[in-house]
């Protein structure tokens, strides 16, 4: 029998390795297959994307063939894994790799040109017709300069977007990109282009009938510039122009929600693999609202002053550009900041005041993040005012200490009180004294019930700070003596049920000994009571 379970056991072995052996010869000759149709492709370059090459096969991703790996290639039970499929995954982890790093610095770019569109905004708005006019070759460089930005500004996000969607691809191992393109994501590109394409797309000029003076002269620079400059279309100030320039101007600072996602891009928190790993497994999202919150952990007052200053200067230079086109008072800049100061600490003492619907609006934006940032301003100055763990544990021993000392002495002042008393009742004086002395007497009873009273609330007070991690480990502590303490007794009861035995044998033996020896005596006194009749 065992002879015949070896033969059956090496047959069978054998035909595993047949098995096996011909299962690698199929992976060969799958991938030889697969290697030709590979020559091939390389063959034929111009073959479009998403279309049939030579070969029949196609191409998907814009050109980026995917490979897949046949099932019959794998051996389960002995988890074979083919050289080319750990090729793949090593290539798609590289791509992606190589996707983040560039859509890192796209987002960078892109932040980058948004701020030079601004900047050229600003600067136009200021220097127009202040240093130079309308229509003049200045004015033209610089909108000229606008629209290129903004040109820039869009490519780098159609980029930023389609590297996107290829990391989607990686990511989810999907072979159309399409699939990709869900709604929120189409309506999220079409919103951000939307945004970063608005810019005052006006071209300045000037008409000579129009702003020709009494004497038939056109206006030089040094006359239009004064103190609140107005708009380059000022000489057109019925004219809805000036809304629109004002509102595509105003506009542009929406090109500042790049700030968020290079912020994010480039955290320590996203880059660093132990946070996204412990996320992961937590099931958290890294956003820029996680990222926020972050920061005002670890940095509150920085952020908040750091936003507060920027959103000061911001909505000032806006209301500036608003009240300009009526030459108002807020027009100038420092009034401007002035009022958005009051304006946003909601005091609102009414010395100034917005004379247009757009600083009207921008004034009651103010007010709404004015009551919300003074909210975290008062929640960020408690906190730093506020004890921490140890300086709480400080605080109130020390304050205990003193409270035992206050009520040791209202309780010797209350003994000393009515030994005095009694003094004043053997001694029998007046009743004035002894009136004078039972009121004290209580006082200081009264005084020692108070003292009481609050010792017991800081106590109470002081229990409730007491962290759950010292209460645990004070269970711990009690839990361990008292392991100990059952350890010791059974110990201790098991040395006693040691000795209880030893004693019971060493009872047993001295009955048994009594017992020989009552016996023995027995013997020695039979034979002589036998013997005395004899006698």
């Amino acid at each position: 029998m065992p002879s015949r379970q070896r033969r059956e056991r090496a047959t069978g072995g054998q035909e595993e390795d047949e098995a096996t052996e011909g299962d690698d010869r199929d992976c060969l000759d799958i991938w030889r297959v697969r290697a030709m149709e590979m020559t091939n492709r390389n063959m034929c370059p111009n073959s479009k994307p998403d279309e049939r090459n030579c070969d029949g096969l196609l191409k998907h991703n814009g050109g980026d063939t995917e490979i897949t790996v046949p099932l019959s290639c794998a051996v389960i039970g002995k988890k074979k894994v083919s050289p080319m499929e750990g090729t793949i995954s090593l290539h798609n982890f590289n791509n992606r790799k190589h996707l983040v790093v560039v859509k890192r610095s796209l987002c960078t770019w892109a932040l980058a040109t948004a701020v030079l569109g601004i900047t050229l905004m600003i600067l136009h708005n200021e220097m127009c017709p202040a240093i130079y006019l309308p229509g003049s070759t200045y004015a033209l460089a610089i909108s000229s300069l606008i629209s290129i930005s903004t040109v820039s500004l869009v490519i780098l996000i159609l980029a930023f977007h389609y590297k996107d969607i290829r990391l989607f691809v990686i990511d989810h191992n999907v072979l159309d990109w399409r699939i990709a393109m869900t709604r929120s994501r189409v309506a999220c590109i079409c919103l951000e282009l939307l945004v970063c394409s608005v810019h005052p797309v006006v071209i300045y000029w000037w008409t000579p009938e129009e702003e020709e003076d009494d004497e038939g002269k056109p206006p030089s620079s040094l006359d239009t510039a004064n103190a609140s400059s107005p708009l380059c279309l000022s000489t057109r100030r019925g004219s809805t122009l000036h809304d629109v320039e004002i509102l595509l101007s105003t506009m542009m600072f929406l090109r500042l929600y790049l700030v968020h996602r290079t912020i994010l891009l480039k955290s320590k928190v996203l880059l660093n693999a132990s946070y996204r790993t412990i996320g992961a497994l937590n099931h958290i999202r890294f956003n820029f609202r996680f990222l926020l919150k972050v920061l005002m952990i670890k940095y509150p007052a920085r952020t908040l002053m750091a936003f507060i200053i920027f959103f000061w200067f911001l909505t000032s230079w806006t209301l500036s550009l608003c009240e300009r086109q009526i030459l108002a008072t807020t027009g100038n800049m420092s009034t401007a900041l002035w009022l958005t100061a009051i304006t946003f600490l909601t005091v609102g003492y009414g010395d100034v005041s917005p004379a247009t619907g757009c600083g009207k609006a921008v004034c009651l934006f103010t007010g709404l993040m004015g009551v919300a940032s003074t909210a975290m301003m008062v929640a960020v100055v408690a906190r730093k005012l506020a004890l921490n763990k140890g300086e709480k544990h400080v605080h109130y021993f020390m304050t205990d200490t003193q409270m035992s000392k206050r009520v040791r002495h209202a309780a010797a002042n209350v003994l000393r009180e009515c030994w005095l008393l009694h003094r004043t009742d053997v001694m029998k004086g007046s009743g004035r004294e002894h009136r004078d002395r039972q009121r004290r007497l209580l006082e200081g009873i009264r005084v020692f019930r108070h003292l009481r009273l609050k010792q017991k609330k800081l106590r109470d007070f002081a229990s409730e700070m007491m962290d759950f991690e010292k209460m645990q480990m004070i269970m711990c502590d009690l839990s361990n003596n008292w392991n100990s303490s059952h350890r010791e007794l059974e110990l201790r009861m098991v040395s006693m049920e040691e000795k209880l035995d030893t004693l019971n044998q060493s009872l047993q033996q001295t009955t048994r000994l009594l017992n020989e020896a009552l016996g023995l005596q027995g013997l020695e006194r039979r034979p002589s009571r036998l013997s005395s009749p004899h006698r």
